[in-house]
């Protein structure tokens, strides 16, 4: 079996020109998802999350484009490929499921039919073929009578129904990577806790790769392998999950945590983050986050921090330069 990661991206950029000047929503990201792993991209919104994910599979919108960095599925690259041999690749080895699954079917076709279009697209099997596959993905995915159900149209599915019909249909043509764009947020929170369940099951049990866009901290508790965490387009901090959440090194990922509710709900008020995220005009030098960072001095202002390790984590953050801060020990102490 081969030890390539599924997914390999490296120094990532995605820029849009304008009138006013070059846009860069997506700045030198990197980062690997092997197989049967689940990487959880978080931050708020207008971080670089879903469009890191449209980049994978080349749906940037024009005038956008990558300007720099590779993309990697399987070791072959994928970023320098005509628009032709990605929407080969787009179906068959990269699935999508996107945040709202009324608008992600269409409302004019069968489910059945949409999942069968998507098989015979790239598997060269016969309609009836692809059919009994297509009952078979929706039963895997825990559509009741699916063999009647397979009939009917995504109106006729509830939320939750319908967003295991996206998933039946993601995986419908054995994809080796799964991008998930804010799967569940249009779920309440049981149904929520049901899809994340299914897809997770169903990944390690096929050995697919998944990355799950969220920017809900318990998701990403409950369902990952490992987190990173973007913040106005750059890697902020990236790990294995549990390091992460409860050992947070960067300052925006400490922020993130503590103004998420507790499950034991100790806390009486929520701490909250000050300021907003840039405007993608107006990236402060430096670090992005420095003008919302309490623990911001010198270089932060000024100079772009690299990934470091820190424990089991990488942090892009000046606190752990032990040149910049004179002593080994501060860099934990001020984490």
């Amino acid at each position: 079996m081969s030890t390539l990661p599924v997914l390999s991206i490296s120094d990532l950029i995605v820029e849009f020109p304008t009138r006013r000047g070059v846009l860069r929503p997506v700045d030198r990201v990197g980062f690997d998802i092997a197989r049967g792993e689940i990487l959880g991209v978080v931050g708020e919104s207008g971080a670089g999350k879903s469009m890191c994910g449209s980049a994978i599979v080349g749906l940037i919108d024009r005038p956008g484009r990558i300007t720099g960095g590779e993309i990697r599925l399987s070791g072959e690259r994928i970023d320098t490929l005509s628009q032709e041999k990605m929407r080969r690749i787009r179906g068959k080895r990269i699935g999508m499921v996107f945040q709202d699954p009324l608008t992600s079917l269409n409302p004019l076709m069968r489910v059945g039919d949409q999942i069968v279009e998507t098989i015979r697209t790239h598997l060269p099997v016969s309609e009836q073929e692809a059919r009994r596959r297509a009952v078979a993905a929706l039963e895997e995915v825990g559509i009741p009578a699916a063999s009647t159900r397979i009939d009917s149209y995504p109106h006729q599915f509830s939320g939750g129904m319908r967003q295991r019909v996206v998933i039946a249909l993601a995986l419908a043509a054995e994809p080796e990577l799964i991008i998930a764009d804010e799967p569940t947020t249009a779920l309440d929170v049981s149904v929520q806790a049901q899809i994340m369940a299914l897809l997770k099951r169903l990944c390690r049990d096929r050995g697919t790769a998944v990355m799950l866009i969220t920017h809900d901290m318990g998701v990403i508790a409950e369902s990952t392998d490992r987190v990173a965490v973007l913040y106005a387009g750059r890697l902020a901090e990236i790990g294995p999950t549990r390091d992460v959440l409860s050992s947070p090194r960067h300052p925006y990922t400490i922020g993130l945590m503590a103004s998420t509710p507790s499950p034991t709900g100790g806390a009486d008020r929520l701490s909250q983050i000050p300021g907003a995220m840039p405007n993608l005009r107006a990236i402060p030098p430096g670090c992005a986050f420095n003008p919302r960072c309490k623990k911001a001095f010198g270089p932060c202002t000024s100079e772009l921090p690299v990934l470091k390790p820190v424990g089991r984590n990488e942090v892009a953050c000046w606190l752990f330069d032990d040149a910049l801060t004179g002593n080994p020990n501060k860099a934990e102490e001020n984490a």
